[in-house]
């Protein structure tokens, strides 16, 4: 009875009983969650050069199919392949290094990044949407040790030279880490007023031990570091810039060790910047570890409670240049990468050099707009959802007050009628 009356009350007031009823009535009466599709929206596919995504019309499950000229992929707005008018799915096919897409090197992963871009335009003369704008960003790992290929490896023996200069290669890299920062952060959303937790490090190998530098970071919207707008994160030298506005951005002391460097950055979002995503390209680079730290290598924080600079390592005073805005030559950890030579020379060392300096890109970090966001991490869901679950919920509050009302109406006249006997 009270199924029926809840019916009624539906009908009454939408015109319908459509909306009474989001899942289907078997589900509402066993107490089932929605029923997930049976196949992903977007699939990808990570190959030895290529990366293929493959993208459903029915993008939100709405039953409302995107066009294919709607989607591109990559800060490059990469078009899909051609496809006919009745394919349900709309296809990328792409080089790994194509579309703009970002390389991220990490300890054991070479990371590439780059996301799928849904950005509707109204048809025709029409002024109207019916699908939300939206980004996916997408990941491509691939293990940095053994073969990815299944093809023979030639020569299958390493001339004595190539091993030499193999041992004093230098691997740069640049994560994103847990609050902990014991593991690498496994989401790349954040809200504003989050932390991120950043780790610069130097894989030296069999080489003599270094010390790791952050010498310049910068923030832009795309992987492109000389895109506009950009926020300086790290400069002069070493100088974390970020922490003299309002953020509490610092380099975390002591290191971990002389190869490590890890800071943190208070979240922020470009103004005007729908995409929500952010990419930071740091220059890192290396020094002798018995080299004392100076203006040139250095990692300084901005501490408020002394208003005053403090290095990680070394003497206060390599920092004094640091509210000058002037650590040495200008423009000097933009350069070209250098060469260091490992140690004393001798005849058979004399042209062993590596390069000691390097770009490297971490991105991209995303940002969600609202808490309610975190159960969404890594998919934009139409806002459409939202409304229509407030729209449920005040059907849902007026049929339980209708309800109430009736019982107590009831209620009143049974107790006039025993009155009156």
């Amino acid at each position: 009875m009270g199924l029926s009356y809840g019916l009624f009350i539906c009908f009454l007031l939408w015109g319908g009983t459509e909306l009474c009823y989001p899942q289907p009535l078997w589900l509402l009466q066993q107490g089932a969650s929605r029923p997930t599709p049976s196949a992903p929206p977007v699939t990808v596919e990570c190959l030895e050069a290529q990366l293929l995504v493959t993208v459903s019309k029915d993008l939100f499950g709405t039953g409302k199919l995107v066009r294919p000229a709607d989607l591109t992929l990559g800060p490059e707005a990469c078009q899909p392949l051609v496809s006919a008018d009745t394919d349900n799915v709309v296809r990328f096919e792409v080089g790994l290094h194509e579309c703009g897409n970002s390389l991220q090197v990490t300890a054991d992963s070479l990371v590439y990044s780059t996301f799928l871009l849904h950005d509707p335009r109204p048809v025709g003369n029409l002024s109207i949407l019916r699908t939300n704008r939206a980004e996916i960003p997408i990941e491509c790992r691939y293990p940095r040790q053994g073969n990815v290929s299944s093809q023979a490896i030639l020569p299958t023996w390493v001339p004595f030279r190539t091993t030499v200069l193999s041992e004093e290669k230098l691997a740069f890299s640049l994560r994103l880490m847990e609050e902990n920062w014991s593991t690498e952060k496994r989401s790349p959303t954040f809200h504003l007023g989050d932390t991120a937790h950043l780790q610069a490090e130097i894989d030296t190998g069999s080489h003599v031990p270094l010390r790791l530098f952050v010498d310049h970071c910068v923030a832009t919207p795309t992987p492109d570091r000389h895109a506009s707008p950009y926020h300086t994160i790290v400069d002069f030298h070493g100088c974390l810039v970020d922490g003299l506005s309002d953020g509490s951005s610092a380099f975390k002391a002591p290191r971990p060790g002389p190869d490590t460097l890890q800071f943190t950055v208070d979240v922020f979002s470009f103004v005007n910047n729908s995409r929500n995503v952010v990419y930071i390209t740091c220059h890192l680079k290396v020094t002798l570890a018995d080299q004392d730290p100076n203006q040139l290598n250095k990692a300084c924080s901005f501490r408020k409670p002394s208003n005053s600079w403090s290095p990680v390592e070394g003497t206060a005073d390599i920092c004094d240049c640091c509210n000058k805005g002037d650590c040495g030559i200008p423009g000097h950890s933009r350069t070209q990468p250098r060469v260091m030579s490992p140690g004393p020379k001798s005849p058979s060392r004399k042209r062993r050099h590596v390069a000691d300096e390097a770009d490297v890109t971490v991105g991209p970090l995303i940002f969600l707009a609202e808490a309610s966001d975190h159960d969404m991490e890594g998919w934009a869901a139409p806002r459409s959802s939202m409304a229509l679950g407030g729209g449920l919920a005040a059907v849902a509050s007026l049929t339980l007050a209708a309800v109430i009302l009736a019982f107590t109406k009831r209620g009143s006249l049974s107790h006039t009628v025993s009155a009156s006997q």
